[in-house]
């Protein structure tokens, strides 16, 4: 191949630096590019759309190690069995899932914290009326009262 996209065309054109691109050619998740005769590597366009693809992975919220895999996984089809995109969305979409509970929760104990008027966080967790849910661990010194 004596013609291609040199490393700045592929990075700028995926929206990554350049040591990104290396970075990930040395994880494995991008092919060893060709090099021209003066020793300058040189990429395909489908370097551009396997970064692109890796980028939107880890904004779904995959790590390069899931990353790497789907793409081993997308390879290796007919080979032995393993877990593909499917699978591995359904677990990922499990987690964003349970992050969002844990979200709400803490956005509904911080809103009620407002709504209370909470201004000091060790006098509001010693009051029985502190919306804060570690009121349980301020044994000590408890006392009915306006709250906060």
């Amino acid at each position: 191949m004596s013609t291609g996209l040199r490393s700045g065309q592929v990075a700028e054109a995926a929206g990554v630096n350049v040591q990104t691109l290396r970075y990930y050619e040395r994880r494995g998740l991008l092919a060893e590019p060709e090099r021209s005769n003066g020793g300058h590597r040189l990429y395909g366009e489908e370097a551009v759309t396997a970064l692109r693809v890796i980028k939107a992975a880890q904004r779904l919220g995959f790590t390069l190690d899931e990353v790497a895999e789907l793409l081993e996984a997308g390879r290796h089809r007919h080979g032995r069995p393993v877990a593909g995109l499917q699978e591995r969305a359904a677990s990922k979409l499990a987690e964003v899932d349970a992050k969002i509970a844990d979200l709400s929760t803490i956005r509904t104990a911080l809103a009620a914290a407002v709504e209370a008027g909470c201004d000091d966080l060790t006098v509001c967790a010693s009051m029985d009326c502190c919306p804060i849910p570690f009121t349980d661990l301020a044994e000590e010194n408890r006392h009915a009262g306006p709250c906060c």
